[in-house]
Protein backbone atom coordinates (compact mmCIF):
# COMPACT_ATOMS: atom_id res chain seq x y z
CA UNK A 1 0.00 0.00 0.00
CA UNK A 2 1.76 3.35 -0.48
CA UNK A 3 2.82 5.16 2.16
CA UNK A 4 1.21 8.73 3.13
CA UNK A 5 3.61 11.26 3.36
CA UNK A 6 4.91 13.10 6.39
CA UNK A 7 4.24 16.65 6.54
CA UNK A 8 6.95 18.49 4.10
CA UNK A 9 9.87 20.87 5.95
CA UNK A 10 10.02 24.50 5.37
CA UNK A 11 12.19 24.71 1.94
CA UNK A 12 15.11 26.23 3.59
CA UNK A 13 14.96 22.95 5.79
CA UNK A 14 14.73 20.65 3.78
CA UNK A 15 17.34 21.62 0.96
CA UNK A 16 19.66 21.20 3.78
CA UNK A 17 18.47 17.98 4.69
CA UNK A 18 18.65 17.07 1.57
CA UNK A 19 22.07 18.54 0.91
CA UNK A 20 23.20 16.22 4.35
CA UNK A 21 21.81 12.99 2.73
CA UNK A 22 23.48 13.70 -1.17
CA UNK A 23 26.93 12.32 -0.12
CA UNK A 24 25.93 9.33 2.33
CA UNK A 25 23.20 8.47 -0.67
CA UNK A 26 26.08 8.38 -3.15
CA UNK A 27 28.54 6.31 -1.51
CA UNK A 28 25.77 4.04 -0.82
CA UNK A 29 24.78 3.46 -4.49
CA UNK A 30 28.41 3.56 -5.39
CA UNK A 31 28.89 0.42 -3.30
CA UNK A 32 25.97 -1.53 -4.85
CA UNK A 33 27.69 -0.87 -8.02
CA UNK A 34 30.41 -2.56 -7.11
CA UNK A 35 28.40 -5.09 -5.87
CA UNK A 36 25.97 -5.74 -8.32
CA UNK A 37 27.31 -3.92 -11.65
CA UNK A 38 25.41 -4.59 -14.94
CA UNK A 39 23.55 -7.79 -13.84
CA UNK A 40 21.06 -4.91 -11.69
CA UNK A 41 20.52 -3.59 -14.94
CA UNK A 42 19.50 -7.25 -16.42
CA UNK A 43 17.34 -7.53 -13.40
CA UNK A 44 14.98 -4.69 -14.16
CA UNK A 45 14.54 -6.04 -17.51
CA UNK A 46 13.41 -9.22 -16.75
CA UNK A 47 10.87 -7.61 -14.30
CA UNK A 48 9.38 -5.44 -17.05
CA UNK A 49 7.10 -2.93 -16.91
CA UNK A 50 4.04 -5.38 -17.12
CA UNK A 51 3.10 -4.59 -13.59
CA UNK A 52 2.41 -0.95 -14.16
CA UNK A 53 -0.73 -1.77 -16.24
CA UNK A 54 1.47 -0.39 -19.76
CA UNK A 55 -1.06 -0.20 -22.59
CA UNK A 56 0.63 -1.81 -26.27
CA UNK A 57 1.26 1.91 -27.24
CA UNK A 58 2.57 3.31 -24.23
CA UNK A 59 5.21 5.65 -25.02
CA UNK A 60 8.33 5.76 -22.24
CA UNK A 61 10.77 8.17 -21.60
CA UNK A 62 14.13 6.77 -20.19
CA UNK A 63 17.86 7.63 -19.54
CA UNK A 64 21.09 6.54 -20.26
CA UNK A 65 23.46 6.16 -17.05
CA UNK A 66 26.31 7.81 -16.17
CA UNK A 67 28.55 6.11 -14.05
CA UNK A 68 27.43 4.37 -10.95
CA UNK A 69 23.82 5.10 -12.09
CA UNK A 70 21.56 1.80 -12.39
CA UNK A 71 22.17 1.19 -16.67
CA UNK A 72 18.76 1.52 -17.85
CA UNK A 73 19.26 0.10 -21.28
CA UNK A 74 18.64 -3.39 -21.36
CA UNK A 75 14.90 -2.71 -19.98
CA UNK A 76 14.82 -0.33 -23.09
CA UNK A 77 15.78 -3.14 -25.16
CA UNK A 78 12.81 -5.73 -23.82
CA UNK A 79 10.41 -2.13 -24.34
CA UNK A 80 11.68 -2.19 -27.55
CA UNK A 81 10.72 -5.81 -28.27
CA UNK A 82 7.18 -5.29 -27.00
CA UNK A 83 6.55 -2.58 -29.32
CA UNK A 84 6.82 0.68 -26.98
CA UNK A 85 8.50 3.60 -28.49
CA UNK A 86 11.28 5.21 -26.19
CA UNK A 87 12.99 8.56 -25.44
CA UNK A 88 15.89 10.23 -23.17
CA UNK A 89 15.59 13.73 -21.56
CA UNK A 90 17.26 16.80 -22.97
CA UNK A 91 18.13 19.75 -21.08
CA UNK A 92 16.68 22.92 -22.40
CA UNK A 93 17.97 25.47 -20.04
CA UNK A 94 18.39 25.91 -16.17
CA UNK A 95 15.56 26.01 -14.54
CA UNK A 96 13.67 25.10 -17.29
CA UNK A 97 11.56 21.53 -17.63
CA UNK A 98 13.09 18.78 -19.48
CA UNK A 99 12.11 18.18 -22.95
CA UNK A 100 11.86 14.18 -24.61
CA UNK A 101 12.87 13.14 -27.94
CA UNK A 102 12.80 10.01 -29.13
CA UNK A 103 15.62 7.13 -28.88
CA UNK A 104 16.69 3.96 -29.88
CA UNK A 105 19.77 2.20 -30.21
CA UNK A 106 22.26 3.43 -32.46
CA UNK A 107 20.71 6.46 -32.97
CA UNK A 108 22.81 9.65 -33.07
CA UNK A 109 23.64 11.21 -29.77
CA UNK A 110 25.24 14.38 -28.88
CA UNK A 111 27.06 15.43 -25.29
CA UNK A 112 25.78 17.39 -23.05
CA UNK A 113 26.61 18.79 -19.15
CA UNK A 114 27.80 16.61 -16.47
CA UNK A 115 28.47 13.67 -19.10
CA UNK A 116 24.72 13.35 -20.27
CA UNK A 117 24.17 12.28 -23.82
CA UNK A 118 21.10 13.48 -25.73
CA UNK A 119 19.18 12.75 -28.76
CA UNK A 120 19.61 15.02 -31.55
CA UNK A 121 17.48 18.66 -32.07
CA UNK A 122 16.38 17.01 -35.56
CA UNK A 123 14.82 13.93 -33.75
CA UNK A 124 11.95 16.03 -32.78
CA UNK A 125 9.87 15.22 -29.66
CA UNK A 126 7.49 13.05 -27.90
CA UNK A 127 4.83 13.81 -25.08
CA UNK A 128 5.68 10.24 -22.57
CA UNK A 129 2.94 8.36 -20.74
CA UNK A 130 5.32 6.52 -18.30
CA UNK A 131 8.63 8.56 -17.11
CA UNK A 132 11.38 6.11 -15.71
CA UNK A 133 13.63 8.47 -13.07
CA UNK A 134 16.77 8.02 -11.94
CA UNK A 135 17.47 8.49 -7.88
CA UNK A 136 20.08 8.58 -4.80
CA UNK A 137 17.29 7.63 -2.50
CA UNK A 138 13.89 6.84 -2.28
CA UNK A 139 11.47 6.05 0.27
CA UNK A 140 8.04 4.29 0.32
CA UNK A 141 5.92 7.61 0.18
CA UNK A 142 7.63 8.12 -3.22
CA UNK A 143 9.67 10.72 -2.67
CA UNK A 144 12.93 10.98 -3.74
CA UNK A 145 16.57 12.03 -3.45
CA UNK A 146 17.58 13.41 -7.02
CA UNK A 147 21.02 15.30 -7.86
CA UNK A 148 19.91 19.31 -6.76
CA UNK A 149 18.49 20.48 -9.93
CA UNK A 150 15.05 20.02 -10.02
CA UNK A 151 14.60 19.05 -13.58
CA UNK A 152 12.16 16.00 -12.97
CA UNK A 153 10.21 18.10 -10.48
CA UNK A 154 9.20 20.50 -12.96
CA UNK A 155 8.70 18.25 -15.96
CA UNK A 156 6.48 15.45 -13.78
CA UNK A 157 4.42 18.40 -12.34
CA UNK A 158 4.11 20.23 -16.36
CA UNK A 159 3.30 15.99 -17.77
CA UNK A 160 0.46 15.64 -14.62
CA UNK A 161 -1.20 18.74 -15.68
CA UNK A 162 -1.00 17.76 -19.32
CA UNK A 163 -2.03 13.98 -19.04
CA UNK A 164 -2.32 10.88 -17.21
CA UNK A 165 1.18 9.76 -16.12
CA UNK A 166 3.17 6.99 -14.72
CA UNK A 167 6.08 7.45 -13.16
CA UNK A 168 8.66 4.59 -12.30
CA UNK A 169 12.20 5.55 -10.10
CA UNK A 170 15.05 2.76 -11.06
CA UNK A 171 17.12 2.02 -8.21
CA UNK A 172 19.44 -0.80 -6.45
CA UNK A 173 17.68 -1.79 -3.09
CA UNK A 174 20.09 -0.40 -1.31
CA UNK A 175 19.05 3.21 -1.63
CA UNK A 176 15.85 3.00 0.18
CA UNK A 177 15.73 5.22 3.32
CA UNK A 178 12.98 5.61 5.34
CA UNK A 179 12.57 9.14 4.60
CA UNK A 180 13.72 11.78 1.80
CA UNK A 181 13.11 15.03 2.66
CA UNK A 182 10.55 16.75 0.81
CA UNK A 183 9.16 20.32 -0.39
CA UNK A 184 5.75 21.08 -1.51
CA UNK A 185 6.97 21.51 -5.15
CA UNK A 186 8.77 17.69 -4.94
CA UNK A 187 6.61 15.65 -7.32
CA UNK A 188 5.95 11.86 -6.03
CA UNK A 189 7.26 8.62 -7.95
CA UNK A 190 4.33 6.20 -8.60
CA UNK A 191 6.53 2.98 -7.82
CA UNK A 192 10.37 2.12 -7.76
CA UNK A 193 11.79 -0.65 -9.70
CA UNK A 194 14.54 -1.80 -7.86
CA UNK A 195 16.39 -6.03 -9.15
CA UNK A 196 14.52 -7.25 -6.28
CA UNK A 197 11.36 -5.95 -8.29
CA UNK A 198 8.86 -3.29 -8.53
CA UNK A 199 7.54 -1.54 -5.47
CA UNK A 200 4.49 -0.08 -5.27
CA UNK A 201 4.91 3.53 -3.53
CA UNK A 202 3.09 6.80 -3.54
CA UNK A 203 1.15 8.81 -5.91
CA UNK A 204 -1.68 7.69 -8.33
CA UNK A 205 -1.87 4.16 -9.77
Amino acid sequence: MPTTPPHPLDDRDAMAAKKAMRDAAKARRNAAFAVHGARAGERLAEHGLGFAGLSGGATVASFLAIGEEIDPLPLMRRLWGEGHATGLPVMIGKGQPLVFRPWREGDALADAMWGIREPLAEAGEIEPDVVLVPLLAFDLAGYRLGYGGGFYDRTLALLRQRKPLRTIGLAYDELKVDAVPHCDYDERLDWVLTPSGPLRVGGDP
